[in-house]
């Protein structure tokens, strides 16, 4: 049974409230994380009842850290932030607009929070310094342990406000890990933060990924000596035997490969008409798409001579893999017309089982540099790679859910 994650969709709801959305017109547009920055000052969040300097503390780290992944900034040193970073108006029109269009920053980020029994209620900001001008603003009232909720949760709308996209902060990382001894499914925030344990199959446990429903495990479990297949809710820990076949109903519904050789490890595109896979059927492994409709299949990579574990970017632009050279696999990613092949990570250390966020600008994906496997992200161009992961054991095969 597993440590249930104490609350329900509803609880959640009533926890996190997000109300009075403000979102004014953008003169700050940005696209692709790496290549432009912009300079962003991140004030400290200020009490305006009783100060829990703790818990300022964590929002400030999680949403800069979030912020920071992105690529899309540049942080304003906080040591050279003059007297309007401690100023607790959050209006336009008493903001001190000049102290830090002085420091160089572009945009600010302001917040302000009131803590009565362990109800916050939280206000932050996104400011364009240069126009003088509100871009976004979110109110947040819940428990003082969802503050790395809202944190995330306004991470995720500075992306939407500056690139159009909502970012995929707020959401969860599932992982395989074997620190029991046995591999078992754990769970954790994007960032690696808070790992918990979902599975207790005392087993063998491999393959995991999130349902479309959201809130779901699918995964392959030899918990009764079979490879067979389970569904498990998140939230109540509710765990059901599918079938040692494919499909929610236990049948299978169409055979998509009848070809000589071994094929294995398939990806859908989003749209759901085509499936990317590795198979053997010309020698070494490479990687196919097949067409659901038609059957015909082509192959898509022609370099290297062992290519595997691809996966569809939920943008349907790219399709990241796994090649081994040179004994060690390195992560590439290429254009699903078979165009545009690129390297994402170099080096040594096997970087393995790649997977996407849903917004696809990052991937997860397992490093075993250090001796034991960890669990890693970057950007979508192979930028800003960082292990996530801080459970002992090795954590491999991460999977990434949609927004929580």
């Amino acid at each position: 049974m597993m440590k249930q994650i104490n609350y329900s969709i509803g609880v959640v709801m009533l926890l996190l409230l997000l109300f009075n959305t403000i979102a004014i017109a953008k003169e700050i547009v940005i696209t692709t994380p790496g290549r432009q920055t912009i300079p962003l000052a991140h004030a400290p969040l200020l009490a305006t009842s009783a100060e829990d300097n703790a818990l300022a503390q964590t929002f400030h780290d999680v949403l800069q850290g979030d912020l920071d992944l992105s690529g899309l900034f540049e942080f304003v040193d906080e040591g050279a932030f003059l007297d309007d970073a401690k100023n607790d108006d959050l209006n336009s029109s008493d903001i001190n607009f000049a102290q830090w269009r002085m420091l160089g920053a572009q945009v600010l980020l302001k917040g302000t929070y009131k803590l009565r029994r362990n109800k916050l209620e939280l206000k932050v900001r996104l400011f364009d310094v240069m126009t003088r001008r509100l871009l976004i603003g979110h109110n947040y009232q819940g428990q003082a342990h969802e503050i790395r909720r809202m944190a995330h949760s306004f991470a995720d709308q500075v992306m939407k406000v500056l690139t159009g996209k909502l970012g995929s902060f707020n959401t969860r990382i599932a992982f395989i890990s074997d620190r029991t001894g046995n591999k078992e499914l754990y769970l954790c925030e994007s960032d690696g933060y808070g790992s918990q344990r979902v599975t207790n199959h005392a087993n063998l446990i491999l393959n995991p990924d999130f349902s479309p429903l959201g809130h779901e495990l699918i995964f392959t479990s030899y918990h009764q000596g079979n490879p067979d297949l389970y569904r498990k809710e998140i939230y109540t820990g509710r765990e059901v035997k599918i079938s040692s076949q494919i499909g929610l109903d236990g049948r299978v519904h169409k055979r998509m490969t009848n070809a000589w050789g071994i094929d294995v490890d398939p990806t859908w595109n989003p749209i759901g008409d085509q499936l990317a896979f590795v198979s053997d059927r010309q020698g070494n492994p490479h990687i196919f798409i097949v067409d659901v409709l038609s059957g015909q299949t082509h192959r898509l990579t022609h370099a290297g001579r062992y290519n595997a574990t691809p996966a569809w970017s939920p943008d349907g632009k790219r399709i990241v893999f796994s090649r081994l050279e040179g004994g060690v696999f390195n992560l590439f990613s290429i254009d699903p017309d078979g165009f545009d092949e690129r390297q994402l990570t170099f080096g040594a250390g096997n970087k393995e089982h790649p997977r996407w966020s849903p917004d696809s600008r990052f991937i997860a994906y397992s490093n075993d540099i250090s001796g034991n496997k960890a669990i890693c992200v970057m950007r979508a161009d192979g930028s800003g790679q960082r292990q996530i992961s801080t459970i002992q054991g090795n954590c491999s095969h991460p999977a990434w859910s949609k927004s929580w």
